[in-house]
């Protein structure tokens, strides 16, 4: 009864506060569900943005507004001369979180570090398989479970990994959400109590606000952490007000339901920009939108079909229906802002008697398929639906019959990812760490298959180039690897790229210290609202 009255509040919070209670509450209109809240099982930035980030820390964390990663639940470490042992001191007397269902007896050590990678990367672990149908999804398509040799406890506050390999964006990669460090003494409890489950419902971890409640689809509700060790939060309650409809989201802000909310309609940010109650943050997002073909089904395994329906695409129509113009047509799977972007890419023309030709040659006639499109707004892709609607319109100019499907948010997410999945589906990707290796290998590598990679496509001549460039410590030589890599993306097209849009964030007019981050992180640890 307990917990079903803290949801009950934790809704009046999402819609009712005022006066005074409105500068300590702060609310984000979401743009969707988590589909859970143990961040290793999962790769959607809308999951990290309401578990990763409030909830958790890793070793190793971001700098606000860039791609530079800084020391955090590790203060230091030291790297051995051939790159491949890393030894990580651990910063003491840090405090997992008090929560109405777990009480910790001890501080952060080197035993929830070890668990809390050792469960993603070893199938024999105890908690590999925890939940049903679940998958370390992030550290497989990373290739972690090879990638890591061993990780040791020195003593309680120092922990050595070694790695079978070098592998250059190595701490960067430590420092994305999926490896956050969990509790092993409420995963033990929990385990004890036959409730392993409970791990991905209810979290403990030491970030900056401790989870008080959800309500599915409607409510998060976090507090402030009291015991955080970095700087303490100017709000003492955060709360998530899902709301997946846009236009939704932009009415609570101007009622003053909500202090700020993700991805606008394009055709609403010049309104958003006028008003003198709202402020408005853009940048370049380090993004990519794309149509993801099953590459393994006929006739999506022959590159000539895929390269005939990406000259059927009008890119350009879809960024200024969907976008307003706020964003540009794609040519490479990686945005024009990352270094090691290929100038000497030449993206396929659009050009319907040419598709039409290059279909018939390949045998293809009277093609019949399905489009996926996300239920949610996505900083790469505000309205897929939209989007899917135009590619329709497109195809059927070359005698292509599109059907337009879609599934609840984490359904979604789930069954693209399936071997068999027929037809093609609106995907994309906002970097997490900044390098061009979390782009190229992490969705296109052959480790990803069945997972990140919904192409299922796996070419050895560019699985060889991203793996080798991941185990060269010179940029330079990364770069010429990383380009030749885009080329043969390009010859092979298992996706249509579509975009790379403007990342565009309104709030009112009150907030103070949010940081728009190139990775798409929604973080409030350091939000205050004016009185």
């Amino acid at each position: 009864m307990k917990y079903k009255m803290t949801l009950a509040a934790a809704l009046l919070a999402a819609t009712c506060f005022a006066g005074a209670a409105s500068a300590k509450t702060f609310v984000y209109c979401s743009e969707g569900s988590p589909e859970g809240f143990d961040p290793g099982l999962y790769t959607a930035g809308t999951t990290f943005d309401a578990s990763a980030h409030p909830i958790y820390n890793r070793l190793l964390e971001f700098k606000p507004g860039t791609t530079q990663p800084e020391a955090a639940l590790a203060e230091s470490w030291d790297i051995s001369s051939d790159g491949t042992v890393y030894t990580f001191k651990l910063r003491p007397n840090v405090k997992f979180q008090t929560t109405e269902f777990f009480t910790p007896s001890r501080a952060l050590n080197a035993d929830d570090v070890i668990f809390s990678i050792s469960r993603q990367i070893d199938e024999k672990n105890a908690w590999n398989k925890y939940i049903s149908g679940g998958t370390w999804e992030y550290a497989d398509s990373m290739g972690f479970p090879k990638l890591i040799k061993s990780i040791e406890k020195v003593d309680d506050l120092t922990v050595k990994m070694t790695l079978n390999r070098q592998e250059a964006p190595f701490l960067a990669n430590l420092a994305m959400p999926f490896a956050s460090i969990v509790s092993k003494e409420y995963a033990d409890s929990l385990d004890k109590a036959g409730k392993k489950e409970q791990l991905n419902q209810m979290p403990v971890g030491t970030g900056p606000f401790s989870f008080v409640a959800y309500q599915q689809d409607a409510v998060i509700r976090f507090k402030k952490n009291a015991d955080y060790w970095g700087t303490a939060p100017k709000i003492d309650d955060l709360v998530f007000a899902i709301t997946t409809d846009a236009a939704v989201r932009y009415q609570k802000l101007k009622a003053g339901e909500c202090h700020l909310m993700p991805f606008p309609n394009a055709a609403d940010v010049q309104s958003m920009k006028a008003d003198p109650n709202l402020k408005v943050m853009e940048q370049e997002g380090l993004n990519i939108a794309y149509l993801a073909y099953n590459t393994t089904k006929a006739p999506f395994d022959k590159p000539e079909v895929r390269i005939a329906l990406n000259k059927a695409i009008n890119k350009k129509a879809i960024v200024e229906s969907v976008f307003q113009g706020m964003a540009t047509p794609a040519t490479n799977p990686i945005p024009p802002t990352m270094w090691s972007y290929s100038k000497e890419t030449k993206d396929d023309t659009y050009d319907l008697d040419a598709a039409k030709k290059m279909l018939a040659d390949a045998g293809v006639k009277d093609l019949s398929m399905k489009i996926w499109a996300m239920p949610v707004s996505r900083p790469y892709m505000l309205n897929a639906r939209r989007a899917a609607e135009i590619m329709q319109d497109d195809f059927a100019k070359i005698g292509v019959k599109v059907e337009i499907v879609s599934f609840e948010w984490a359904e979604y997410l789930q069954r693209s990812k399936d071997k068999n999945r027929d037809g093609a589906a609106i995907m994309g990707w906002t970097g997490d760490n900044g390098d061009p290796d979390n782009f190229l290998d992490t969705l296109l590598g052959c480790d990803a298959v069945g997972g990140n990679n919904r192409a299922q496509w796996c070419n050895k001549e560019f699985d060889e180039l991203v793996k080798k460039a991941k185990v060269t410590p010179d940029q330079a030589e990364r770069t010429k690897l990383y380009e030749q890599a885009q080329l043969v993306f390009k010859k092979e097209a298992p996706w249509a790229t579509i975009d790379h849009s403007l990342a565009v964030v309104p709030m009112v007019k009150g907030v103070t210290g949010f940081t728009q981050s190139p990775l798409g992180d929604f973080t409030f640890e350091a939000v205050d609202i004016a009185e």
